[in-house]
């Protein structure tokens, strides 16, 4: 069945409802997983945190965001019951949309080896491994 979430910047009082939807899509959490951290990203300058609305709950987000140098996709997610309904695509479509208004030029999309189902995805959307780089990270 065919869904038609709208999508839609999140709103304040949403924070909590991300959080959640990011615990039941994929389970991992990260140091940056607060009410806080998400509030920073979607109240930036230079990033947007986008929400899939369906019957008023939240299925689906993701993150944008631009360096001045390349856009950057973080935590698309959809929750479980709402996948292969093309609302993660519907998020990222939008979401590269808002990062070319910004400047962006290359998109790079942070996507987690270990979840077939998310590189799946990716390389269906049209975007390649870049197997020349590597990500090195320290949480301060």
């Amino acid at each position: 069945m065919a869904r038609h979430a709208s999508v839609r910047e999140v709103r304040e009082d949403e924070l909590e409802a991300v959080l959640a939807l990011w615990r039941e899509a994929y389970g991992t959490v990260g140091a940056t997983d607060s009410p806080g951290d998400v509030r920073q990203a979607a109240n930036g300058s230079t990033s947007v945190l986008l929400v899939a609305e369906e019957e008023g709950r939240i299925v689906g987000t993701v993150i944008g965001g631009f360096d001045g140098w390349r856009g950057n996709i973080y935590r698309l997610a959809v929750h479980p019951d709402y996948q292969r309904q093309g609302i993660a695509r519907r998020l990222v479509s939008d979401v590269e949309a808002r990062l070319a208004d910004m400047g962006a030029k290359r998109i790079t999309a942070l996507v987690e080896r270990d979840h077939p189902w998310a590189t799946g995805f990716w390389k269906a959307a049209g975007y390649g491994l870049d197997a020349g780089m590597a990500r090195y990270v320290r949480n301060l």
